[in-house]
C-alpha cells in the first residue's frame, strides 16, 4: 500500500476520533479526582442504595459536561441496563413548563410501552409523571432527569423543577435529576421552596491542564499498531509524533491557542484543521500543519480591516490611538484634525490632505466599525462635534500597520512611542 494511501486512512481514523466525545474523554475518566468518576459514583449509589439525588455540571461551553455525561449513562446503562430508564431535556426546547412535562410524559410512555396523550393537561402530565416514580421506585428502577441548559428551566415560575424536586422528596420514588450549565450560578436562580429540595452537588468542568492536554494529544494522535495499518508506517508517524510533542515550537503554538481558547472543545476543534492539512504525500505530521492550523483559526477581522484601509484612515487611527495614550479619553474630529496637523508640523510629508478629504475618511471608519460613537445621544450634532473611540486595541493596530504593504514608516514609528 502507497504511503498516501496510508496516510488518509491515519487522516480518517484521527478525525473520526476527534468526532467521537467517548474517545476523547475516555482518557480523563481514570483518575478517581475526574469529573467523570465522582459524576458516575454519585448516580451509581443512588441506583444501589435506591435513593434520590440531584446534582449540577457546571463549567464554559465546549468544557465537556455533556460529553462526561453521556460517558457516564452509557456506561450506567451497560451495567444496569433493566434498572435505568434517562429522560433527556433541554431548556432551549422546553423551558416552558407545559411542554417540559409533556416531553417527560412521552419519553416516560415511549420508555414503558405504553400510550401517549398530546392532549394531556399540565396537571395530568404532572400527575402521571408522579405515579410512574412510585411504581418505578417499588420496581427498584431509577429514573434519571437530564435538564440541559439548566438555567433555563430556573426561569419563570419554576413550576416544572418544584413539580420534579417534589415528587422525589416521597419514600416510594427513585430518581437522579443531572442539570447542565454554562451560569456558575445556575442554583442561586431557584425559588426558595425549589432550592429547599435542591441537594446543592455541583461538579466543576475547568479547562484541561497541561497534563491532561498532554495525555488528551497522544491520546487522539497517536496510531494503534494493531490496526490495518501498517505496522511500521504506524511506529514511524508515533516516532515523528512524540518529536513535534516535545518540540518547544509546538509548546509554544498549543500555549498561545490555549491562552485564549481554553476549552476541551476548541482544542479538538484546533486539532481537526491540523489533521486536514497534513501532507499526504509525506504522510506524516509537520509542525507546519499546526501552525497553519493556528494562523486559520486565530482570525483578526479588526486587523484585516486595517489592510483595507487608505493611508489617510491609518494616520487618523494613529491619531486617535496618540489622544488615548495622552489619556484623552474624550475626543472628536476636531480634537483628531489636530492632532493630525501636529504630527503633519513635525513630520512634514505629502501625506496631509484637506479637512473635508479627512472628514469622509473619518466616516468610511465609522462604517467599517474601526471607530464608534462614545454615546447614542447627540443625534443632532454634527459628526465633527461627537465623541469617539477607537474599537481597535493597540495590539491589533500595531500588528495591521506592519502587515500593511505600503505603510508609511512615520505611522510605524508614531505608533510605537
Amino acid at each position: 500500500m502507497g504511503i498516501e494511501n496510508l496516510a488518509e486512512k491515519a487522516q480518517i481514523l484521527i478525525r473520526s476520533r476527534l468526532c467521537s466525545p467517548n474517545f476523547i474523554f475516555k482518557p480523563l475518566s481514570d483518575s478517581s479526582d475526574s469529573n467523570y468518576s465522582k459524576l458516575k459514583f454519585i448516580i451509581s449509589s443512588s441506583i444501589m442504595e435506591a435513593c434520590n439525588n440531584s446534582i449540577l455540571l457546571l463549567g464554559p461551553r465546549g468544557s465537556g459536561k455533556v460529553a462526561v455525561l453521556e460517558l457516564v449513562l452509557s456506561d450506567l446503562l451497560e451495567e444496569y441496563p433493566d434498572t435505568i430508564t434517562v429522560i433527556r431535556l433541554n431548556g432551549l426546547l422546553h423551558s416552558e413548563d407545559n411542554s417540559a412535562l409533556k416531553e417527560i410524559a412521552r419519553q416516560l410512555c415511549m420508555e414503558h410501552h405504553l400510550l401517549f396523550s398530546k392532549m394531556a393537561s399540565f396537571d395530568d402530565n404532572s400527575q402521571f409523571m408522579i405515579a410512574m416514580l412510585r411504581e418505578c421506585g417499588l420496581a427498584h428502577k431509577t429514573v434519571i432527569f437530564t435538564l440541559d441548559e439548566f438555567d433555563l428551566f430556573a426561569q419563570g415560575k419554576q413550576r416544572l423543577l418544584y413539580s420534579l424536586l417534589d415528587a422525589m422528596q416521597t419514600v416510594t420514588s427513585q430518581a437522579v435529576v443531572v442539570g447542565v450549565s454554562c451560569r456558575l450560578d445556575a442554583d442561586q436562580l431557584l425559588e426558595k421552596r425549589v432550592r429547599s429540595r435542591f441537594s446543592h452537588r455541583k461538579l466543576l468542568f475547568l479547562p484541561p491542564s497541561k497534563e491532561d492536554v498532554q495525555r488528551l494529544l497522544e491520546h487522539i494522535l497517536s496510531l494503534p499498531m494493531d490496526s490495518s495499518l501498517a505496522c511500521d508506517y504506524a511506529a514511524e508517524f508515533n516516532e515523528k509524533l512524540q518529536s513535534i510533542l516535545a518540540d518547544k515550537r509546538f509548546k509554544e503554538i498549543i500555549s498561545n491557542y490555549l491562552n485564549s481558547n481554553s476549552t476541551t472543545n476548541h482544542l479538538l476543534r484546533f486539532l481537526f484543521i491540523a489533521i486536514s492539512n497534513m501532507e499526504l504525500k509525506s504522510g506524516f505530521l509537520s509542525l507546519e500543519n499546526f501552525k497553519a492550523a493556528l494562523s486559520s483559526i486565530q482570525r483578526h477581522p479588526k486587523q484585516e480591516c486595517i489592510k483595507d484601509c487608505s493611508i489617510l484612515e491609518l494616520y487618523i487611527l494613529v491619531c486617535m490611538k496618540r489622544l488615548e495614550v495622552r489619556e484623552q479619553n474624550s475626543y472628536n474630529f476636531s480634537s483628531v484634525m489636530k492632532e493630525y496637523k501636529s504630527v503633519h508640523d513635525s513630520f512634514p510629508t505629502s501625506d496631509y490632505y484637506a479637512q473635508n478629504v479627512c472628514l469622509r475618511a473619518f466616516e468610511h471608519l465609522l462604517q467599517r466599525e474601526l471607530i464608534c460613537f462614545t454615546d447614542n445621544r447627540g443625534h443632532s450634532q454634527s459628526i465633527e462635534f461627537r465623541q469617539v473611540k477607537l474599537v481597535v486595541s493597540y495590539a491589533e493596530l500595531q500588528e495591521g500597520l506592519k502587515s500593511y504593504r505600503s505603510c508609511p514608516a512615520i505611522l510605524l514609528k508614531l505608533i510605537d512611542r
